[in-house]
């Protein structure tokens, strides 16, 4: 069963939650051939139903231990911007979606998300354009994140957020 996961790491992002969630969404979904929706909600006050997305299979949690096994069982990773959560999703070699949350200030994880997206690492986008990118996303350009070289990817956040 092909399957979703979305998370929001241990932070709060209701928008994305809804938006992935409502019926243009869920269509885009199912019309790639996904059948299963499972989203790691965190603190967010937004807990969607079954009834949600009747045409994929829904599962919902708040937190677990670990979310290895989630992102492993998934073919697609939709994530909120978090580097720990990138670099989680990327490491287990999925395919990456990210949702920037254009609502915060200072928003470095934008830069971050393009800067993966140049290197052909990720997709991403916001909540506004979720539907649209689910629709044209092209997930076959790709390129696996070089993995097991965690210097590589410090300096890299350094870089982009301009620390060095």
């Amino acid at each position: 069963m092909k399957t979703v996961f979305v998370t929001v790491g241990t932070t709060s992002f209701d928008e994305l939650i809804k938006s992935v969630t409502s019926s243009e969404a869920a269509q885009e979904l199912k019309a790639r051939g996904y059948e299963r929706l499972v989203l790691q909600v965190g603190r967010g006050s937004f807990l969607p139903d079954d009834d949600s997305c009747p045409q994929l299979r829904l599962e919902v949690f708040r937190f677990k231990d670990s979310i290895a096994e989630d992102m492993k069982k998934a073919d697609l990773v939709i994530s909120h911007a978090g580097a720990g959560s990138c670099l989680e999703a990327l490491a287990a070699g999925k395919p990456l979606l990210v949702v920037v949350n254009d609502k915060l200030m200072d928003n470095h994880q934008l830069e971050l998300a393009r800067q993966l997206h140049v290197d052909n690492h990720l997709l991403y986008c916001t909540c506004s354009t979720l539907t649209e990118k689910l629709r044209n996303m092209d997930l076959s350009v790709l390129q696996p994140f070089p993995s097991g070289q965690p210097k590589n990817f410090a300096n890299f956040l350094d870089k982009a957020l301009g620390v060095k």
